[in-house]
C-alpha cells in the first residue's frame, strides 16, 4: 500500500488558510501542515493548533525568505540570484532560521516535526546549508524531517524550476548528517483550475505516487472561504476549489479506489 503524506502550507498567512487546514486534519484529509512563524497572525494562529490536532498530523515549519522575513526578505527572483552567488550574509541567514524556529517553540511548547519551504527556499545555497547546520545542533537526538521538492519530469517547467533550486544537494546533505526526508513532491500545477479539474490532478498524482513505492509528500494550499476572505492572496481561488476537492466524498473514495493509506510524515518510513 503507498503511503502518502498530504502537507498543507501556508498556515498563519489567513484566517481561511488556518480554518481550511485545521478542518481538514480534523477529517483526516492533511495528514501535516507547515506554519509561517514570523507573520503577525502567528500567535493567535498557534492558539488553535490543540493537542488533538498535535496527535492528529505533523507540524511543520514553513521556512520563510520571501514574505515575512525582515530584513532579509527578498523576492524569489532576487533571492535565487543572490544565494545562487553566495552572496548573502550567512549569520544573516542562521539569525532568520533561529527566529522562525524560536517563534515556533515558544507558541507551540515542541521542536516542528519537519520542515519545508515558502517557495521551496530551503533548498536554495546557503539557506540549505545553515538549515542543516541548525536542525543538527538544534535537535540532535530528535531531527525534524524534511520534504524535499523534486516533483515529475511530467510537471514541465514549473517543476524543473523547483528541482534547479537545489533538490539534490539538499538531499546530498540530509543523508550525509541522517536527517530523514520525502524526496518525490506531487502537487505542483499552475493555481488555475476549478475544483473538478483539481480532483483529477488528485487522481492523476495518486496513481504517479503508486508508482514509486515510498512514501510520497503531496503538497496542497487549500483555505475555507465560507466565512473569509482575503482579496490580498494571489492565489485565493485555487486554495478554495483545492479545499472543496480535499473535503468532498469523492476524494474519499479516490483514496480508497487506489488503496493509498493517508499518514504523518514522522510515522512513515522515509528515506534518510
Amino acid at each position: 500500500m503507498t503511503t502518502l503524506i498530504i502537507t498543507a502550507d501556508d498556515y498563519a498567512q489567513s484566517a481561511a488558510i488556518d480554518t481550511g487546514i485545521l478542518n481538514l486534519v480534523g477529517m483526516g484529509r492533511v495528514t501535516a501542515f507547515s506554519c509561517l512563524t514570523l507573520s503577525t497572525r502567528w500567535p493567535e494562529a498557534a492558539t488553535r493548533i490543540t493537542q488533538q490536532i498535535k496527535q492528529s498530523a505533523d507540524i511543520g515549519l514553513h521556512l520563510d525568505f520571501t514574505q515575512y522575513t525582515q530584513p532579509l526578505k527578498h523576492g524569489l527572483a532576487a533571492l535565487i540570484l543572490k544565494t545562487k552567488f553566495r552572496l548573502l550574509d550567512e549569520s544573516a541567514i542562521r539569525h532568520a532560521i533561529k527566529a522562525q524556529l524560536d517563534a515556533f517553540e515558544q507558541a507551540l511548547g515542541m521542536a516542528p516535526d519537519y520542515i519545508d519551504g515558502h517557495q521551496h527556499v530551503h533548498q536554495l545555497p546557503q539557506i540549505r546549508k545553515v538549515l542543516i547546520q541548525e536542525l543538527m545542533a538544534r535537535y540532535p537526538t530528535r531531527l525534524p524531517w524534511l520534504r524535499i521538492a523534486v516533483p515529475p519530469l511530467a510537471d514541465g517547467v514549473k517543476g524543473m524550476i523547483i528541482r534547479w533550486l537545489g533538490a539534490s544537494t539538499l538531499q546530498e546533505l540530509a543523508s550525509l548528517n541522517g536527517v530523514r526526508y520525502t524526496n518525490t513532491l506531487l502537487g505542483v500545477y499552475g493555481f488555475d483550475v476549478d475544483a473538478l479539474a483539481y480532483q483529477s490532478k488528485l487522481d492523476g498524482w495518486i496513481q504517479a505516487a503508486n508508482a514509486i513505492h515510498r512514501p510520497v509528500a503531496v503538497m496542497c494550499h487549500p483555505a475555507e472561504g465560507t466565512s473569509f476572505t482575503d482579496a490580498t492572496d494571489p492565489i485565493l481561488t485555487a486554495r478554495l476549489h483545492e479545499y472543496a476537492a480535499l473535503s468532498s466524498p469523492q476524494f474519499a473514495t479516490l483514496i480508497a479506489r487506489h488503496n493509498v493509506s493517508l499518514s504523518r510524515g514522522s510515522s512513515a518510513a522515509l528515506d534518510e
